[in-house]
């Protein structure tokens, strides 16, 4: 690792990679995890990515994604996701991602729970893997491209509004400040702060924090989704997700008698509000998914995953239904970037969950996140190279302020739960 970068990368999601893969390889560019480059949240996505399906889609779509979001969307950005969209997934084929394809060759569509029709792209149910380790995968190959592993940030570099670098800790409480011309924040959301999510523990809004700290401008702290099926379990740790395209494909949901309660297709919040209503109602811990109206074919084919995972639970969905519960999912708050992945801070910038650019409202859209995160990762990428540049003055770290790491974060931690309560109350 050295001490100057052209651009530094805070996370290995799909955000932080694509942003990387479309910078041009004069730049050295450093990517930092917290853990295993594989250990970021983009890795889970199960149902897939949207894409719009010509002309005619367009009005659709984009209702579809106003209406989740409660209409409290940035039509802007909306638009700008949905024109996007084609650019995106011939840029992702072109790079070897494996789309699940019919007989003839073409790709094959699924729907999800509150879109109109079906305009989107899978892999089994693991999309975000096939797409993130194929970007993973082609980021190794570079040689522009530095990725340190098991290293967190713990602070910004900055000077009079204006980002210079980041402040970084390994493991072992060592401190290392490393520069920038800019420094991209693309860490995942915040359901490590949960005890039911089905976010890797350790993706708990360390930047949130951050960006508090430095009175960066963030929007919408209270915009936190639960996803409405993951699979219940006595056991601790991170929620198993049942992925929306199981209902899109025809699952239903039932109560303790076995009889349906509510329309599966809703948006995801109408969906988790029905659950938790008809779990008071029943004095019960979950209700129940029944995937067998799908078909057993459909079920090995396009779900084996999720199949695999109702099996070590004891639940075979081919013969029964299986146990589901709301949990945290997503946050569509964050560090308030505009249509460039911009931050009130100069030459810093934000993309993926980390980031709030107004795409997805109140409520985000199922399959809109692996889009969304690719779209503005780019964009971020395209302003570093065309945006206008601001000097920074080097400024002298004292590390001496770096001790603990688990601290640092715990107070991070700490303040960005506050500052969500803050922002709920304020609403009520």
């Amino acid at each position: 690792m050295k001490e100057y970068y052209d651009v530094i990368i805070v996370g290995t999601g799909a955000a932080g990679l694509y942003c990387a893969l479309n910078l041009p390889e004069r730049k050295r560019i450093l990517l930092i995890t917290k853990q295993e480059a594989d250990q970021s949240d983009s890795f889970l996505a199960q149902g897939g990515i949207c894409m719009l399906r010509g002309e005619d889609d367009y009005q659709n779509y984009f209702e579809d994604t106003m209406r989740a979001g409660h209409y409290e969307n940035n039509a802007r950005a909306v638009d700008l996701m949905i024109r996007s969209s084609n650019s995106i997934i011939r840029d992702l084929v072109e790079r070897k991602v494996d789309f699940t394809r019919d007989e003839t060759g073409n790709l094959m569509f699924t729907r999800e729970a509150a879109h109109s029709q079906p305009r989107i792209l899978f892999h089994e149910d693991i999309t975000g893997k096939q797409i993130t380790q194929t970007l993973l995968n082609e980021v190794k190959t570079k040689e522009n491209i530095e990725i340190c592993e098991y290293m967190t940030m713990v602070d910004l570099i900055e000077k009079d509004n204006v980002c210079g670098g980041i402040i970084i800790m390994d493991t072992e409480n060592n401190v290392y400040p490393v520069y920038a011309e800019h420094v991209v924040l693309a860490c995942g959301g915040l359901g490590g702060l949960y005890q039911n999510s089905t976010n890797f523990p350790h993706i708990s809004g360390d930047a949130l924090g951050i960006a508090l700290k430095h009175q960066i401008q963030l929007e919408h702290m209270d915009y936190i989704q639960i996803h409405p099926t993951t699979l219940y379990s006595q056991k601790p740790g991170r929620r198993f997700l049942v992925s929306e395209s199981v209902r899109g494909e025809g699952a239903l949901l039932l109560d303790k008698n076995g009889q349906r309660f509510t329309d599966e297709l809703q948006p995801r919040d109408k969906v988790s509000q029905a659950i938790f209503a008809q779990m008071e109602k029943e004095g019960s811990d979950c209700v129940w998914e029944d995937m067998r109206p799908l078909g057993k074919d459909v079920i090995l084919s396009h779900f084996p995953n999720i199949y695999q995972q109702c099996l070590e639970e004891g639940y075979d969905p081919c013969k029964e239904p299986v146990p589901v519960v709301p949990a945290q999912h997503y946050f569509m708050g964050g560090i308030k970037v505009d249509l460039g992945s911009r931050t009130s801070m100069k030459r810093l910038y934000a993309c993926g969950e980390t980031s709030c650019n107004g795409v997805h409202g109140k409520n985000r859209l199922a399959s809109n996140s692996l889009l969304e995160s690719l779209v503005f990762a780019r964009r971020a990428a395209d302003d570093i190279l065309f945006g206008t540049k601001t000097e920074f003055q080097c400024t002298q770290v004292d590390i001496r302020q770096y001790e603990d790491r688990e601290q640092i974060l715990s107070e991070y931690h700490a303040a960005v739960r506050n500052e969500i309560e803050r922002v709920k109350n304020s609403h009520e």
